[in-house]
């Protein structure tokens, strides 16, 4: 089978529809068993998360179980749930006929919960395989256009 670009937006608009219906479960099962999940630090997309702190650095096992911890009533952050809006935009595709294929594309992530609406932007980066006729995501890095998170300085959601 032929990947076209539209097949490659067809499947960010599904993880994206996914998130924000809270299909964390399903969500997780896009990345491939070495995948990676990244939000590095504020102003600093390059760092290493050797000598640097991110919000986020999961590979497949601790994505997924960051999925289930989130939708446990216990995860009192995120329970009842927020109601997000996740839009992609300006996406451009590279390596479209190669075994891995980089994906770019600004975001905003809209998030409403106990009548206070905050909004996410920034780009993100994913690294795409096409195995077995299905496509999933080896690599997704999220870099925040933000001066700095508010109120507390926390990511409760995926991005």
């Amino acid at each position: 089978m032929t990947l076209t670009r539209q097949d490659i937006i067809d499947f960010l608009y599904t993880e994206a529809e996914l998130l924000d219906e809270w299909k964390l479960n399903e969500w997780a099962a896009l990345f491939t068993e070495d995948g990676t999940y990244i939000i590095p630090p504020i102003g600093d997309p390059d760092a290493s998360p050797l000598t640097s702190i991110f919000y986020v650095d999961d590979d497949r096992k601790r994505l997924q179980d960051r999925a289930e911890r989130l939708l446990k009533k216990e995860a009192h952050v995120e329970y009842p749930h927020s109601t997000t809006v996740q839009n992609y935009h300006n996406i451009r595709v590279s390596n479209l006929e190669s075994e891995s294929i980089t994906v770019k594309c600004n975001f905003t992530t809209h998030r409403t919960k106990r009548e206070v609406v905050d909004t996410f932007v920034g780009k993100q980066v994913f690294e795409l395989v096409h195995v077995n006729n299905q496509l999933s995501i080896k690599n997704k890095k999220v870099i925040l256009a933000l001066d700095s998170l508010r109120p507390h300085g926390k990511i409760s959601l995926i991005l």
